[in-house]
């Protein structure tokens, strides 16, 4: 039996992906670029194991096995298998994949069946981009087992699109490509998670609650009937993906900031704008924006941006200065109601929460709104997909069954 363990991160867009022009493929209508939030904070880990002595492909997820009818799941099995015995036929000289590679499979192993188990360190219902950490760690995992290298992004997209950002760290684009085959659809690094290091996240949890419309229907509907995101997909995200590009690698956080706040808003308007209109922000969401353009104008100056992908949760981006002062700001006019579980309202990194100056707080003109949140996650940005070596750490046992089942 081989087996194999990764994690793999949660990545947030800042420039977003909406809409498909191949829904077989998985292949978007605009580019898009994101953050990979850090693993310690937001991953997926899953165990791959392959053995002669497994009777069929089996998956457990989250301590509870599921059906292998899911077609994205199969097509990722099958990609990487085919692309393992095409390094059989001709070994390939492509070299680079994220997680290292794991040296080529042996002729039988290409057989064999595989077991998968994948648990998540975050709620899966929060809208915090499981399927993307989830379909990367696959990915990542498979590749490991079979010895496949090079650029496997492309795989990952046919599992979940943002998954392809997700193999990689620090901020990575998704080029749209123009192949038919979607062969130039996949991620490129645009800076790794080392290069900006004073980036600081805040997840700030609204609802955990499954959202009335999934991103898949909601992409599909705006696809036919918005005239609002052709012109955006055409016009508007290439000349922000390069301006986005240049401001991370000049390390400019006020025109990081702007984008960031101008792509949300525009993708959230592109969804009014499909018939009927879909909303994923409520009205907790929008006080938050309130927040934070109060927080901005009271200084004169960007310093925290938020974005909201298709759910109510705010992800703000800040600097490492500011993040308690703002994480202050939000506790104080957001303050935590009763605990659920008796887990922290705030999780992550370490901060220290004060009270804030009765000058910023006279600048915000609303009321605290108590038991807004559920929880917040302070984060920045990490690395792409890792192998655990510790072997203690697989999710199977040494017969390829789940260590971690529920009683």
């Amino acid at each position: 039996m081989k087996i194999v363990t990764c994690r793999a991160p949660v990545n947030i867009a800042v420039i977003k992906y909406w809409g498909k022009r191949n829904e077989k493929l998985i292949l978007p209508v605009n580019s898009s670029l994101s953050a990979t939030l850090h693993l310690d904070q937001l991953c997926t880990k899953t165990t791959v194991a392959a053995s002669s002595a497994f009777q069929a492909d089996r998956i457990w997820l989250n301590g509870k096995e599921q059906s292998l009818d899911n077609p994205r799941l199969q097509k990722c099995l099958r990609e990487i298998r085919q692309r393992a015995r095409k390094r059989k036929s001709s070994p390939s000289k492509d070299a680079g994949l994220p997680v290292g590679g794991g040296g080529s499979a042996p002729e039988e192993m290409l057989d064999w069946h595989v077991h998968i188990c994948s648990e998540n360190n975050f709620p899966t219902a929060a809208g915090l981009a499981s399927s993307a950490a989830g379909y990367a760690c696959l990915v990542a995992s498979l590749a490991k087992v079979y010895g496949v290298e090079g650029n496997i992004s492309d795989i990952a997209r046919q599992g979940s699109g943002s998954a392809c950002r997700s193999m990689y760290g620090g901020f990575v684009q998704w080029l749209m490509g123009r192949k038919k085959d979607g062969e130039d659809s996949i991620a490129k690094q645009v800076v790794s998670e080392d290069y900006w290091p004073k980036i600081r996240i805040l997840i700030l949890v609204v609802s955990d609650q499954k959202k009335a419309t999934s991103s898949t229907t909601g992409m599909q509907a705006t696809v036919q009937t918005s005239p609002l995101l052709k012109y955006r997909a055409d016009v508007i995200v290439p000349e922000r993906m390069v301006a986005m590009a240049t401001a991370i690698k000049e390390r400019n956080f006020e025109t990081f900031a702007e984008l960031t706040m101008k792509d949300s808003n525009q993708f959230h308007a592109v969804c009014l704008d499909t018939h009927p209109p879909i909303s994923y922000m409520n009205d907790t969401s929008r006080t938050i924006v309130r927040l934070v353009h109060a927080y901005n104008a009271f200084y004169n100056q960007t310093k925290a941006a938020y974005t909201f992908d298709a759910g109510p949760n705010a992800v703000l981006f800040t600097l490492e200065d500011d993040v308690e002062e703002l994480l202050s700001l939000i506790t104080h006019f957001f303050p935590q109601g009763e605990e659920t579980n008796g887990a922290s309202f705030i999780r992550g990194l370490p901060v220290d929460i004060k009270t804030p100056s009765q000058e910023l707080k006279a600048a915000v003109t609303f009321d605290p709104l108590p038991n807004s949140l559920r929880y917040i996650i302070h984060t920045q940005v990490g690395p792409g997909p890792e192998t655990v070596e510790d072997q203690s750490q697989h999710l199977l046992d040494q017969d390829g069954q789940p260590k971690n089942l529920p009683k």
